[in-house]
């Protein structure tokens, strides 16, 4: 891969256009349709580039204070919701980045925030609280106090949030708070993806491991060996395919017929360094994954998780996050210089 470059693509990817942000370019999202890409970095400033050209549509710098710590796009991409040191959540008009609702948390890192599966509800999480809103940005609910730090939250569908924490995952009925389900490991969870129909979570464990359930059974799994954290999880649409990170190499777990239990993962081999980040594109078993070597792979999968790789890049910094265009056919990447490259696929 030494040859392969931002300039010089390799395989599906062409070239697109660059970009960059303040800073280490944190998290970012495509809204309006692809027309726009948001790029958030971690001295706070939140970005809207133009989809097709990368020309910067609008911009604030530096708009949360002490930097950004998690940001989502609303399905269909009207509104976008960032988190941040400061306390608050901030909700913005997407596609002319007017400042539309400022919710304030109070002292403390708002460290995750995600919609519903229906843009209506948004749910934020500060320190060992779990917060959801209506889209004019008034307080629905707001749980008790987890037993320790939320690490991650995510919805299972529009009428239920699961949230994680040391040694277990919560599901929150979406209107009413009331605690549903609630599913115990004695570890902490620093990541987690649900499948598409919320009945499988999965898990990255502080001890290089990844622990799921199937929630109809309760019957849970681990899957162990890894080299590090796997801090990178995806699940594809069909909820057949996990890809995990925790190392320099791509292990897919196959979840057709009895897997993955008894069955052998796909390992996907090309990065010289540990993976940071793993995305699948809509309606595909098609994978991109970048690593802190720099380096970005789009990988073309079968249903039993094996693969090869179809388009390669490198960039040349660590890779902060991957975004694919909502019809397939472009791939962004953030980095850890405020860099922004989007590939057309």
């Amino acid at each position: 891969m030494s040859e392969l470059s931002v300039g010089n693509p390799a395989g599906i990817l062409r070239n697109g256009w660059t970009g960059e942000v303040g800073d280490y370019a944190i998290a970012g999202g495509w809204a309006s349709k692809g027309s726009l890409l948001i790029v958030c970095d971690v001295v706070g400033g939140v970005y809207g580039f133009e989809g097709n050209s990368g020309a910067i549509s609008w911009k604030h710098p530096e708009i949360h204070e002490g930097g950004v710590l998690a940001m989502d796009v609303q399905p269909g991409g009207a509104l976008l919701a960032t988190a941040g040191q400061d306390g608050r959540v901030l909700i913005w008009n997407a596609q002319d980045g007017h400042l539309h609702q400022t919710i304030e948390l109070g002292e403390g890192w708002v460290e995750n925030v995600a919609w519903s599966s229906d843009g209506q509800l948004l749910a934020a999480s500060i320190s060992r609280r779990v917060h959801v809103f209506n889209t004019q940005g008034q307080e629905i609910w707001r749980s008790e106090d987890h037993p320790s730090t939320v690490s991650t939250i995510a919805w299972s569908n529009s009428e239920e949030l699961a949230t994680a924490c040391y040694g277990r995952v919560s599901f929150f009925n979406a209107t009413t708070g009331k605690l549903v389900q609630k599913l115990e490991w004695q570890g902490s969870l620093v990541s987690m993806v649900l499948s598409s129909d919320g009945n499988i979570v999965a898990c990255g464990s502080q001890d290089n491991s990844v622990h799921f359930w199937r929630r109809d059974t309760g019957k849970d799994s681990q899957m162990s060996g890894y080299s590090g954290k796997p801090s990178a999880l995806a699940f594809d649409d069909s909820n057949t395919l996990l890809a995990t990170g925790g190392g320099p190499t791509v292990t897919v777990w196959s979840f057709q017929g009895e897997g993955p239990e008894g069955t052998r993962p796909g390992e996907l081999d090309i990065h010289a360094q540990a993976i940071t980040t793993l995305s699948f594109a809509r309606r595909k078993k098609r994978l991109a994954s970048g690593a802190r070597d720099g380096a970005v792979v789009v990988w073309d999968l079968q249903s039993d998780g094996h693969g090869r790789g179809a388009g390669a890049a490198i960039v040349g910094h660590l890779i902060a996050g991957l975004a694919w265009r909502p019809d397939g056919r472009g791939l962004a990447a953030f980095d850890a210089s405020g860099g922004v490259t989007v590939w057309r696929v």
